[in-house]
Formats: C-alpha cells, structure tokens, sequence
C-alpha cells in the first residue's frame, strides 16, 4: 500500500469537511444524492466517450498502481546489469542464458534473452524501445483517464449549480423555501470543485509520477543491455548507467562500495 497516496487522500478529505464543520456547517448540508449522482455517474460518462472502452474496464488495475507501490529499485537494477557484464565478460553471452530464468521483471528478462541469442544490438534495442514506446502509451491512458475526469468534473458542477438555481427560483412565491435552495444549488459546484481537486487530478499526477519512474528504470536496463550485448567493459556499463541515478542515489552507492572495500581485508 502506498501510504502517501492513502494519507494524503484521507488527510485532504479530512481538512475539508472539518473546515467545513469549524464553520458551523452542519454536514447534513453537504450531502445531495442528485448532485452527487450528477458528478460521479456524468463525469464518469463523458470520461469514457474520451476514451476506448479498453482504458475504461482496465481503470481498477490502473487504481491499484497508484495505492499500491510497485517499487523498481534503479540503484540495484544496475548492480545487477553490472553483474551480468562481468560474467558476459568473462563467459561469453551465451553465459546469460542461465540468468534469464533467474529474473522476475519481464522488460529485463525479455532484453536479456535477446543478448544471449545473438540477436544485433540495433535490433535489440529497436525491440525494446518499442517495448517501452507501447507500455508509456498505456500508462498515459490510465493518467490521462483521472486527468480528463479532473477536467470534466468542475464543469459538471457548474451544470448542476444551473439546475439547482432554476428550481430555486421556482420556489419565488416561498421565500422561505428559496434560500434552502439556493444553497442546496452550489453543493453540486461543490462535489464537482472538490472531486477533481482532491481526487481526480491527484490520482492522475501519482500515476504520471509513477509512470515517469518506471520508463527511467527501463530506459536504464535498455542502455545496460546494449552495454552488455556491446561487450563494454562492467566499469564502462556502471558508469554509463550511474547517469539515471540522482546525487543521493550516487552517494549511497558510492557508501556502499566504500564499505564493502573495507570489509574486503577483514575477510581475507
């Protein structure tokens, strides 16, 4: 569970409707099914018209990648592109066969298993790019969904601002109906202002974040492997890979590669 997307969500939620209640809001007053309906069955309508109905059935696994973390570890994808250079060079790239079975990520394991088979680096690469080209293209989908719904949603509230100020203003030979009804008119600006800003538009920016994440790690394995199938030596591959790494990233492998060369003499 990614607890910055769960506390996040909750604590905005809780700023709102507490703000709301510090006023004197009663929070009866903040509840309209029509208006509600109007927000999430409309915005959720006019979403899927913007988009094949494929993005929309797949939109519960889409969900799941922003509140549970799919974490890529970069610093040790490079540890072990490195460690598969060192041992295609000292055996051969025939050597890395018996790695392929060995890896759970399907992108590496698939780059991988091209090296060893022989296939040529502008062909590999070429394949992978490709791989990578058509995975970006889905996750932009799924961010794209919560985005659109973050655009849509306002709109919607506005729409129902105008239906509930049009019965409002039927109520003018009871005036004091009519104030109710005014009021009840803006809960659906509210749904729509609130839906977008504290769930729809976050979510969309999780998801591109992610997103951003994932194909930084990938295009890395994809510079690795070429490095490989290259027979570039392990230190040129790490060094070409330490680029994708952030300077925190770097120092703590930089820490760790001082601790393990003082615990080198120890051992021997």
């Amino acid at each position: 569970m990614d607890k910055a997307t769960v506390v996040g969500l909750v604590m905005a939620w809780v700023a709102l409707v507490g703000s709301a209640l510090w006023e004197g809001t009663h929070l009866s007053a903040l509840i309209n099914a029509p208006a509600f309906m109007l927000i999430v069955g409309g915005t959720l309508g006019v979403t899927m018209m913007s988009f094949p109905l494929k993005t929309t059935l797949n939109i519960g696994k889409v969900l799941r990648n922003a509140f549970f973390e799919k974490h890529m570890d970069l610093s040790e994808t490079i540890r072990t592109l490195v460690r598969f250079s060192e041992r295609a060079r000292r055996e051969g790239l025939l050597a890395l066969e018996s790695e392929v079975a060995k890896i759970q990520d399907e992108f590496l394991q698939k780059g991988i298993q091209l090296v060893a088979d022989g296939f040529d680096m502008q062909v590999t690469r070429s394949i992978l790019e490709n791989d990578l080209d058509h995975i970006e293209e889905r996750h932009h989908e799924g961010e794209g969904f919560f985005s659109t719904m973050g655009g849509y949603a306002p709109t919607l509230g506005i729409i129902g601002t105008v239906l509930g100020l049009v019965h409002a203003l039927g109520q003018l030979e009871d005036p004091s109906k009519m104030g109710a009804a005014i009021a009840g008119a803006f809960i659906a600006t509210f749904y729509g202002v609130s839906f977008a800003n504290l769930i729809f538009l976050p979510l969309g920016a999780k998801l591109k974040a992610r997103n951003a994440e994932e194909s930084l790690v990938r295009r890395a394995m994809i510079e690795g492997i070429i490095s490989i199938e290259a027979g570039d030596n392990p230190r040129i591959t790490e060094e070409k890979l330490k680029v994708y790494l952030s300077p925190e990233q770097r120092a703590g492998v930089q820490r760790e590669k001082g601790a393990a060369k003082a615990e080198a003499p120890s051992a021997t």
